[in-house]
């Protein structure tokens, strides 16, 4: 779990487990949250638990934590990618912090991703979960470097499931809409709004399914489907 610390990964391990998870490598950035989220995930019933620390503003370490992760894990049959940093209008000029957005929500996870697929493509199976976000699908004013970074991770993921067909290896790029948890504490309610829960249940029926794209909630897909035909003008104008 790339980003194992975070309420949607933490939701997703508590799911897995109910299906009889037996092993879970949670990489994260925090080492007092990762013995949280470990203790949860071995409280959920895991019996075989391991973390791993990394940097997510460091892009040259990506490839590494992955091996890292899987040298610990051994065969892997899922990888979940939940990494990301969200930006806010008060420092959206504010360049450190636009480097910092970035390379948390897209390089780091598209370099870390794509030494994932080499690993499970050397295997011959398993699958790679992206979170990405309903943001992604066209971005707003209000949280553009956040939303743009999520786009291109977005668009990274589903080409990445394409360059894989045929290798044993499966890509599914999951679009909830906003969802309350420590990273978007404090901000207002907005629609197509889900829960941990909720994305957790829609992963689970994703990987049933093999759906190459889960919204969460299913109505998202047609909700944004409508917004790319709203014009410029009026989009401008949608709060955040």
């Amino acid at each position: 779990m790339l980003g194992g610390t975070s309420d949607l990964a933490g939701a997703v391990v508590r799911a897995l487990a109910r299906r009889r998870l037996r092993a879970v490598v949670l990489a994260g950035r925090d080492d007092e949250r990762l013995a949280l989220a470990s203790q949860a995930a071995s409280a959920a019933g895991v019996p075989d638990v391991r973390a791993v620390r990394f940097d997510a503003q460091d892009v040259d370490e990506a490839a590494r934590v992955v091996d890292e992760c899987f040298d610990a894990a051994g065969s892997v049959d899922l990888v979940l990618s939940a990494v990301g940093v969200l930006s806010h209008r008060r420092d959206e000029l504010d360049p450190a912090r636009t480097a910092e957005v970035v390379s948390a929500t897209y390089s780091w996870p598209a370099v870390a991703l794509t030494r994932a697929a080499a690993r499970l493509r050397d295997q011959g199976h398993g699958r790679i979960v992206v979170l990405s976000s309903v943001a992604a699908v066209r971005v707003r004013r209000e949280n553009f470097v956040y939303a743009s970074a999520k786009s291109g991770l977005d668009d990274f993921s589903i080409g990445l499931g394409e360059a894989l067909r045929g290798t044993g290896v499966v890509v599914q790029v999951v679009r909830p809409g906003r969802v309350p948890t420590k990273m978007t504490e404090g901000l207002p309610s907005v629609p197509m709004s889900t829960t941990p829960d909720a994305v957790a249940d829609a992963v689970m029926a994703g990987l049933a399914s093999g759906a190459t794209v889960i919204w969460v909630p299913a109505v998202a897909r047609w909700a944004l489907a409508a917004a790319l035909l709203v014009p410029r003008s009026l989009w401008r104008r949608i709060p955040g």
